[in-house]
């Protein structure tokens, strides 16, 4: 049943419509420069971190990545720091997606912000993520932004259309 709902949420937020606005010409070769000159531009799991099971603060832009519209998800087009995330213990904040249950929620959906761009057509894959609470956890629904904690993973979510509604889930630990 609860599988069920978060399917149903993912489906209606849109988050499987890869529709990323392509960058104006000359705005690639900038954002690709300064990618590179930032150290922190893309996350990336630091073996001390990944060890010591530390949190690792992130945002949605961390775990964003080139994907034209239209074409199919493939892990290969996650670029090395997001794919090194996986297994990784992360918090990142964003919005509880509305669903019927108000409280004792053990599964939701979070997505990037509660504009319209992730409640209906065109938010991208990476614009939401999967949470499911560990055993005995749960959370009850926010319209204010939450921060998650929990291990991340790159879990790929397919409708039955087969289709992606996501790419993205978290082992939920705590919601602030």
């Amino acid at each position: 049943m609860a599988l069920s709902v978060v399917l149903l949420s993912v489906a209606v937020a849109g988050c499987g419509d890869p529709s990323p606005t392509p960058p104006a010409p000359g705005e690639a070769a900038s954002q690709q420069q300064g990618a590179a000159e930032s150290p922190d531009a893309q996350p990336q799991a630091t073996p001390a971190a990944a060890a010591t099971g530390r949190l690792q603060d992130l945002s949605f832009d961390d775990v964003k990545f080139e994907m034209e519209k239209g074409d199919p998800f493939s892990r290969d087009l996650l670029p090395p720091p997001v794919a090194s995330l996986d297994g990784t213990r992360i918090r990142i904040r964003g919005y509880i997606l509305p669903s019927f249950q108000q409280e004792g929620i053990t599964q939701f959906v979070l997505v990037r912000d509660n504009m319209e761009c992730c409640f209906g057509p065109g938010a991208a894959l990476y614009d939401c993520i999967v949470v499911r609470m560990l055993p005995g956890r749960s959370t009850n629904f926010s319209v204010r932004p939450v921060a998650v904690s929990g291990t991340f993973h790159v879990e790929e979510l397919i409708g039955p259309d087969g289709k992606h509604l996501a790419i993205y889930s978290l082992d939920g630990e705590e919601v602030e």
